[in-house]
């Protein structure tokens, strides 16, 4: 056998996935020698072998690739052979201050669920079973490098077995860094609205029961507080609605497993595949007629044809779900167009006028991030809210953008997210929400600040909508104002449709497209307020063809939040 060697360096999401000990496995597997290690582009592998071992390994590396991987470039390179390696060994990171990505949080994995399930198993029925392949990771992470010091899990000292388990490249869990167990993990009880802790032996179990009974229990998940209620009680979702001052608006549902999803809608592969993929969105689906239906509540989606429905994503959920028989209601715990709970103390202020009871625990979520939205759209799964396990997301910008660096895009006004351009990759954060809302705005505010941090992000440009009122534009002249960047403002039509192209990967050379956004009022380039805009439109510019007449707005700043009323108006002008 002819020995060669090879420097193979592997880019896109393969830092904190279990990468490495993949590579170890593969390495043991093919009979090669070497090391692999993590760095500031990526993971570097140097590995010996003969030709086809090697092309076998980098074969697998594709193949056998880590669930929430993500490869976007292998390269190989010959080098010179070291004969004195004999073994392949994880070596120590080089800390180089640029980090390659920062994972999403991840639904439970199979083997975890085997796991909470077995009896004879040491994490059975346990709340906070995790590995490399699941569990929380933006939620939890203050700082970089992603080490357990830097998330909320630095409370909890890791137990002999799981530290054996932690220091073993050969375990699922080596260098998992939410790793934990019953006896050294962080611990789940169920409170009264009055913040008593009530005295009983299995807190999800009596969770379960209380919703059984009809009553709201506020439930601390992965990115933040739920409320929950029976599915089926007209009474529990009536009051609900009543308490949380959310009357009209449909409200999400967790289904036990996907035949009980079946049983109220229609639902395709590709809807069964999102549902019980690792972002485990809620999916938009077709209702089945009443006659073919599990009975849910009618208050649930009063009007609409579709349903949300998500299945249970951490094992709190899972353990929940199986002691109940029906779905349950399961919205976000906060009082109507205010952010999500987060803190225990704070959901006690805030929600105990909503819920009867609260199903606690004691590991911080340290960042918040509402459940994602996806719904099946000609064929394809399209994202309509970015939130839990598909944010902090990477994407690659289409062809032209290879050096798009330094850019932070502040969004928009309502329904805000921001984004971060780095060496041509686009960095998309969770939904925020409406900035109107004071506590939206600084939870807007921290997670700029936590994007820079986390991704080394030092911003050169700024760029901003029109309109010179956006919380998020004074966010960014705030910012200019201290640092001293460019600041450039993008009209907000002609933003919608750039990123139209992008999301189909129209290069930057591509020509113009004739773009139509059927959008609301943004401000125009003649600083009036334009909407439903026909725009001749390419990345770096647009031409206004043609636009609906502009109508006085009935109601004044309510019509952008009630487009009933400029239907209202432009049929009254057309009779």
């Amino acid at each position: 056998m002819r020995l060669n060697a090879e420097s193979i360096r592997v880019r896109g999401l393969v830092q904190g996935v279990g990468f490495r000990p993949t590579v170890w496995q593969l390495a043991q597997r093919f009979g090669l020698t070497g090391e692999v290690l993590n760095d500031g582009e990526g993971v570097l592998i140097v590995v010996q072998g003969d030709v086809t071992q090697l092309d076998d390994f980098v074969s697998a590396l594709r193949s056998d690739c880590p669930p929430l991987a993500r490869i976007d470039a292998i390269e190989r390179e010959a080098v010179a052979v070291e004969p004195q390696r004999q073994t392949f060994t994880i070596a120590a990171s080089h800390n180089t201050g640029v980090l390659t990505g920062v994972v999403a949080d991840a639904a439970t994995c199979p083997a975890c669920l085997d796991e909470l399930r077995d009896p004879q198993n040491r994490r059975h029925g346990y709340a906070f079973t995790n590995c490399t392949h699941c569990g929380p990771r933006f939620s939890i992470i203050r700082a970089i490098p992603y080490d357990r010091a830097n998330t909320s899990m630095a409370a909890f000292r890791q137990c002999p077995a799981c530290q054996r388990e932690y220091d073993n490249p050969a375990d699922r869990r080596f260098h998992a860094q939410p790793n934990a167990c019953p006896v050294c993990g962080p611990q789940v009880w169920l409170e009264d609205n009055n913040g008593n802790r009530l005295p009983v032996e299995n807190p999800v179990s009596q969770a379960a029961e209380l919703i059984r009974q009809g009553r709201i229990v506020a439930i601390k998940g992965v990115g933040g507080f739920h409320l929950a209620c029976d599915a089926a009680s007209d009474t529990a979702v009536a009051t609900l609605r009543e308490r949380k001052h959310r009357y009209a608006k449909p409200l999400a549902m967790m289904a036990r497993d996907l035949d009980q999803v079946r049983s109220c809608c229609q639902v395709s592969v590709r809807e069964a595949e999102a549902l019980s993929g690792s972002a485990a969105p809620i999916v938009i689906l077709e209702k089945k007629h009443s006659g073919d239906s599990l009975p849910l509540a009618p208050g649930i989606a009063p009007g609409q044809k579709a349903l949300g429905f998500m299945l249970p994503y951490s094992p709190l959920h899972h353990l929940l779900m199986a002691d109940l028989s029906r779905p349950v209601v399961l919205t976000s715990g906060n009082r109507s167009e205010e952010p999500q709970c987060i803190d225990n103390e704070d959901a006690r202020e805030r929600l105990s006028g909503i819920a009867d009871a609260f199903l606690m625990h004691d590991r911080d979520i340290v960042n918040r991030i509402d459940d994602s939205v996806v719904r099946e759209m000609a064929g394809e799964i399209r994202c309509l809210r970015r939130g839990r396990g598909m944010a902090p997301e990477t994407w690659q910008l289409p062809g032209g953008f290879p050096q798009a660096d330094g850019i932070l895009a502040m969004g928009a006004e309502l329904k805000n997210t921001f984004c971060l351009l780095r060496k041509g990759d686009a960095i998309l954060s969770q939904h925020m929400g409406d900035l109107e809302d004071a506590r939206t705005l600084d939870d807007y505010q921290t997670n700029l600040a936590l994007y820079r941090q986390l991704f080394r992000h030092a911003a050169t440009m700024l760029v901003i909508d029109r309109h010179p009122e956006y919380l998020s534009s004074k966010t960014a002249e705030a910012i200019q104002a201290e640092n001293h960047q460019t600041l450039s403002s993008v009209q907000h039509h002609h933003a919608h449709i750039a990123a139209c192209l992008g999301d189909n990967g129209w290069g930057l050379e591509d020509g113009k497209v004739i773009g139509i956004a059927l959008d609301g009022l943004g401000f125009g380039e003649d600083d009036t307020l334009w909407g439903g805009e026909f725009l001749l439109a390419d990345y770096c510019d647009s031409e206004r063809l043609a636009s609906f007449r502009p109508m006085p707005l009935i109601g004044g700043a309510k019509a952008m939040f009630e487009p009933w009323r400029n239907t209202y108006a432009q049929l009254v002008h057309c009779l």
